[in-house]
């Protein structure tokens, strides 16, 4: 396959399965995202044909998520398909791509396509050098193994890194799947992950620390207290960005602030420094936005820094 010759992803109405120019698709790590993906790729008439799966519960899921596929080594699998999704842990992805270009597998004219957030396109170069088409598709979104994992794909973003040339068949896959493509440059790869991670990781954190230090005052259901406020916080963040900002910080109430740290330190001295640290971050955005008077970024920086 040329990497110049794009691909044609156009389909009439009908079974999918009657569309020209399918794919047969072969997924290396049945893991939560490797078979949603392929799972949607069968739904879109491709035809997943082979997987790799160690554990008795990847076999379990790719027997459910993807049936009538084989389960092979990951060089069977390579061997069988024109399109591989490589769906390992992010970590697992450089000695992967090094152990199957030094394996001797063909992957000349096959798209190799992995899903790893952090990583663009660069880490598959040593099957790039051998001749493989790489693809760096990322879809925004948390996976839990449970049967609406496909159904998620549905309007959510996808980070995609590729070759120029490359570029409209990841972003006709990414359609065919439900999302949407956002183009990521390579160099930026990190700095992409690094957000994503922080805002979803860090939230999950957060919220349930504070539903921890709210049972720790006495709240029977700190869940169905949070809901409506986090809820109504996070669309606030979402549409209004800064503006949407509220609470001590942003009033700059020190003593409020200082009442809060008191306690904290006596209950929990870990969210303590959480507490610390993002407040920092929010008075220094709240100042920069002009939310904040200086006077009062002034003392309230005074007690963080206590």
């Amino acid at each position: 396959m040329d990497p110049s010759s794009p691909l044609s992803f156009d389909a009439p109405a009908g079974d999918p399965r009657d569309r020209p120019a399918r794919l047969t698709v072969g997924v290396v790590g049945a893991g939560r995202v490797g078979t949603a993906l392929g799972a949607a790729l069968g739904r879109a008439g491709h035809r997943v044909v082979a997987v790799s799966a160690v554990s008795e519960t990847s076999r379990g899921r790719a027997e459910e998520r993807l049936p009538g596929a084989a389960v092979a080594e990951p060089q069977v699998v390579v061997a069988h398909a024109d399109l591989v999704l490589l769906t390992v842990p992010d970590d697992a992805l450089p000695d992967l791509a090094a152990g199957l270009a030094a394996s001797g597998t063909d992957v000349a004219g096959k798209l190799v396509l992995h899903t790893s957030g952090r990583h663009g396109a660069a880490v598959l170069d040593p099957l790039t050098r051998a001749g493989a088409l790489p693809l760096a598709v990322h879809p925004v979104m948390t996976f839990t193994g449970r049967p609406d994992d496909v159904d998620r794909l549905t309007g959510i973003s996808f980070g995609v890194t590729a070759p120029e040339p490359l570029r409209p068949v990841a972003e006709a896959l990414v359609l065919e799947m439900g999302g949407e493509p956002v183009w990521i440059p390579e160099d930026r790869r990190a700095l992409y992950h690094a957000a994503l991670a922080g805002g979803a990781n860090h939230l999950v954190t957060l919220v349930v620390e504070s539903m921890d230090l709210l049972g720790r005052a006495g709240v029977a259901e700190p869940g169905r207290m949070l809901g409506p406020l986090l809820g109504a916080a996070l669309d606030n963040a979402l549409r209004l960005g800064l503006e949407g900002l509220t609470g001590p910080v942003a009033r700059g109430d020190a003593g409020t602030v200082a009442g809060h740290l008191a306690e904290l330190g006596r209950v929990s001295p870990e969210s303590r420094n959480a507490y610390v640290a993002l407040a920092r971050l929010t008075a220094d955005r709240a100042l920069s936005a002009g939310l904040l008077k200086p006077e009062d970024a002034e003392r309230l920086l005074d007690v963080l820094a206590e």
